[in-house]
């Protein structure tokens, strides 16, 4: 059993606690937690303090995007590559936004919320605008996580509106941090072992949002715009422009292969990868740093109209040199998807036909007939491969010491 410090967030709870934390040089509340734990123990001389450090630092992942555009989805999809479902955190708050998994921990940066939704109605701002947000404390906790250190997080409830008590949060391999704000403060943009933002059109957010809101949830045209209007200017200063850190984005636009559509039904996806990223590899079709256009043999992948379209290349974005895989089009069997899974290179799959295997494994969840589902699938992998890098240097680094 070790005894390990525990970093909480301020307090929620206007009522005071029996136990009464003491406030640390970072800022943070720290108390004594017992927990049973599979980390190192050091003992100071002469007192029995007792510490508790990870063996393996946690690697944090970033994912970025406005509201309603697949970060869950996107979510289910990685921490199924890794395996095991992801679950709210068992026996605590119902309204958790944290999913755990077999090796990841996902949080939401919602819960980051410095605001609850009367006092964000109050000094008229939304969600998005930084002034809503705790940043200091975002990036002490997700820094103390990644140095093996527990923290307690705050939690906002979705439901109610308001901050609830915090819930403990344990080192993890890996860190998910998804929200509006993962690459908005520069402390924890820098704290990122792999960034992504999901970049969707305002013609095609607009069409998912009409089809949700008015089909599911009742809303009219115009309320739908309205909102879409409010959210505009925060969005444009304070989201969209974090996606030039990202080291890989999905795009998604409005078909190019039916003139003038504005259903949204059929997608243009574009994976762009940035280029001299530590430990990944972008993606390729047949050859690599080559421009390509690629129309599928119509006998071998089935596909309805307007039928499905390939490219790749290198191109430029934001100042950095990238590679660019894209997709327009869908397809009509899961199962063919081999055909263009064998065209690809650098995918990171263990064994031949995974990318195919984890498609059809979620063929239900959203995007799984066009390109968010397949490139959602190989970015998921390549966070693996990642993650097995990092390990591997990180076990090697003391090897490399002794040498020299």
């Amino acid at each position: 059993m070790a005894i390990c410090t525990v970093y909480t967030g301020r307090s929620l709870n206007p009522t005071p606690s029996i136990s009464t934390p003491t406030k640390t040089h970072l800022g943070f509340h720290q108390k004594q937690v017992v927990f049973y734990s599979t980390c190192k123990k050091t003992a100071r001389r002469g007192g029995g303090t007792i510490t508790c450090s990870a063996e393996t630092k946690t690697v944090v992942i970033g994912l970025a995007a406005d509201s309603g555009c697949g970060k869950s989805t996107f979510m289910r999809r990685l921490t199924s590559v890794f395996g095991g479902a992801a679950e709210p955190p068992k026996g605590g708050n119902p309204d958790s936004n944290t999913l755990i998994s077999d090796m990841t921990t996902v949080i939401c940066l919602d819960d980051y919320h410095s605001l609850d939704r009367t006092g964000r109605k109050e000094k008229g701002v939304t969600a998005l605008d930084p002034r809503a947000n705790d940043f200091d404390l975002m990036y002490e906790q997700v820094k103390a996580i990644k140095d093996g250190v527990a923290v307690e997080k705050p939690i906002y409830n979705h439901v109610t509106g308001l901050l609830d008590p915090p819930e403990l949060i344990k080192p993890p391999k890996i860190l998910v941090i998804e929200g509006l704000h993962p690459m908005y403060d520069g402390r924890v943009r820098d704290l990122l072992d792999f960034s992504i933002y999901l970049d969707i059109s305002n013609e095609v957010k607009f069409a998912w949002k009409i089809q949700r809101d008015m089909a599911e949830r009742g809303h009219s045209l115009e309320s739908i715009k309205a909102s879409i209007e409010a959210r505009k200017p925060d969005f444009d200063a304070y989201i969209d422009p974090q996606k030039q850190y990202a080291d890989a984005v999905i795009e998604v636009l409005p078909t190019q292969l039916i003139p003038d559509d504005n259903e949204g039904k059929v997608l243009r996806v574009r994976l762009i990868m940035k280029e001299g990223v530590k430990f990944f590899n972008p993606v390729y079709l047949f050859d690599e740093g080559s421009t390509i256009s690629w129309i599928p043999c119509g006998r071998k992948l089935t596909c309805s109209y307007p039928g499905i379209k390939f490219s790749y290349g290198p191109d430029a974005y934001f100042g950095h040199e990238v590679s660019v895989l894209e997709m327009d089009g869908q397809f009509d069997r899961l199962d063919e998807l081999i055909y263009v899974e064998s065209h690809l290179s650098n995918i990171s799959t263990k064994f031949y036909g995974e990318v195919t295997q984890q498609m059809l494994k979620h063929g239900d969840f959203p995007g799984s007939n066009n390109g968010t589902g397949l490139f959602q699938t190989i970015v998921g992998l390549k966070i693996r491969d990642l993650f097995e890098q990092i390990v591997a240097s990180k076990a090697a680094a003391p090897l490399e010491a002794t040498k020299a």
